[in-house]
């Protein structure tokens, strides 16, 4: 049984320590929360004790961390955890300056435990699949893809602020994704961005509706749009263009009921929200991370993957405030 700590016992710290408490192969060993009550409400749900945060990194009998902290604390437990010799999942970003996240790696590197950073996308069964048909070939080599993610409405203010950006907080799911299908680096990055749903969230000086598009070196291309407001569902969508055809993966609707009378056809909209639409992706990225670390497999999403992630949310803020593509380095 991997024992492993939970850091942070909000809304993702709570799927995170539920889905790790009725793990086979895991234990949750401990929870740590700068709110009390929010531990506690956790630990009388799953029966794990509540520790403060260093009693739980020190805590020798305790093999792993999932970090779910806020992002400003990522770097920092993340190098707290591996010093003290324990594997880390955390929760993306690693940090919101590509810089601290450098630094942050190569301590993880000096301390030689697996990190493992939380795109959960890649693990959501239709995504994994367009993957895995894709490798098989079945739509021959990839030219272009599209990525469509779209929120059901935007998150209060004061989150925005303090979010990094829309490019940092929602698209870098995207940018994740583009990476994980092309199997090759982007190297230009183009952002066109306005604010359209919330006027609140141009104040802050952020956006909420952007598209991006980016560029490898052998000419592949992917679109991503993104916007904080979809009036029918959070829609979620990619489809992959090969020379063969074209592979697709569409939203999640509760049901698969569809009518169809004299005034057409009819439908359940698309699922609310993350929570229960990667439901399935949050609890087989558990599952990855639980059967690296105790088998001694490579954990992906690595540190890499989240630094590299990064550098193109700052390319597309870069473009986007300059109005102009960003050149980047290949490989």
């Amino acid at each position: 049984m991997l024992r492993i700590g939970l850091l942070g016992a909000g809304r993702i710290g709570q799927i995170h320590g539920r889905n790790v408490a009725a793990h086979p192969g895991a234990e949750l060993a401990g929870i740590a929360d700068a709110l009390p009550a929010a531990a506690e409400a956790l630990a009388a749900e799953t029966g794990a004790p509540v520790q403060a945060m260093d009693a739980l990194l020190e805590d020798r009998g305790i093999d792993a961390v999932v970090i779910a902290a806020p992002t400003d604390l990522h770097a920092d437990l993340i190098e707290a955890a591996v010093r003290a010799g324990k594997a880390v999942f955390c929760e993306k970003p690693v940090d919101l300056d590509a810089g601290r996240i450098r630094g942050c790696l190569d301590v993880v590197a000096a301390a030689g435990r697996p990190l493992m950073v939380g795109f959960n996308r890649r693990f959501d069964p239709s995504f994994a699949a367009l993957k895995a048909r894709l490798g098989a070939g079945e739509i021959g080599p990839v030219e272009m893809i599209t990525i469509l993610s779209r929120d059901p409405a935007p998150p209060p203010v004061s989150y925005i602020e303090r979010s990094g950006g829309l490019f940092r907080d929602m698209m870098i799911h995207d940018f994740d994704m583009a990476r994980f299908l092309l199997d090759e680096e982007p190297v230009e990055v183009f952002a066109a961005a306005s604010c359209l749903v919330d006027p609140a969230i141009g104040a802050a000086g952020d956006v909420d509706t952007a598209a991006v598009t980016l560029k490898t070196a052998g000419g592949r291309i992917v679109q991503i749009s993104n916007s904080r407001r979809a009036t029918y569902g959070y829609d979620q969508r990619i489809e992959v263009h090969g020379e063969k055809g074209l592979l697709r993966a569409g939203n999640r609707r509760a049901t698969t009921v569809e009518a169809a009378t004299a005034e057409g056809y009819r439908c359940d909209p698309a699922l609310d929200f993350f929570l229960e639409r990667y439901r399935e992706a949050y609890q087989a990225e558990l599952d990855a991370f639980v059967d690296g670390v105790t088998n001694g497999r490579p954990l992906t999403p690595s540190g890499e993957d989240g630094f590299r992630a990064q550098v193109l949310a700052d390319a597309a803020s870069e473009s986007w405030r300059a109005g102009s593509p960003v050149r980047l380095q290949a490989g």
